[in-house]
């Protein structure tokens, strides 16, 4: 049972950090910036925030992401005033790459679709022509 409560804490949490980094007004956090996933631990000390940034740039979404780790004291004094629980975490965040490589695995899966129908369509004009 303990872990859905922190399973909602997480939820709680991820919500809350998702509004408060799409009202910051910082010009090096990217406007494309989601927050994918909050791993608190059981005391609540440390929260593990994973968060995806959709932009071309690799050094934009670092830079994003240096710049959540600098305003985490800010950061977790909104998440203090949002939401009521007994410690505020300190704050984490790292740069999630998994809708990236989901992209990316796409694009191969396409790539190599249209290869497949390129090359279906070369064995049929090749057997056209031996008829």
């Amino acid at each position: 049972m303990p872990n859905i409560r922190y399973d909602r804490i997480n939820e709680e949490i991820k919500k809350a950090l998702s509004e408060i980094v799409r009202d910051m007004k910082d010009p090096r956090i990217s406007p494309m910036t989601t927050i994918m996933l909050v791993e608190a631990t059981n005391d609540l000390k440390l929260a593990k925030v994973k968060v995806s940034v959709y932009d071309k740039d690799d050094a934009a979404r670092r830079e994003t992401v240096a710049a959540l780790n600098r305003a985490e004291g800010f950061i977790a004094r909104e998440l203090g005033r949002r939401i009521d629980i007994r410690r505020i975490p300190t704050l984490k965040f790292t740069l999630d790459d998994s809708i990236e490589y989901s992209v990316h695995i796409a694009e191969i899966i396409d790539r190599l679709q249209r290869e497949r129908a390129k090359d279906g369509s070369d064995k049929n004009d090749d057997e056209d022509n031996e008829q």
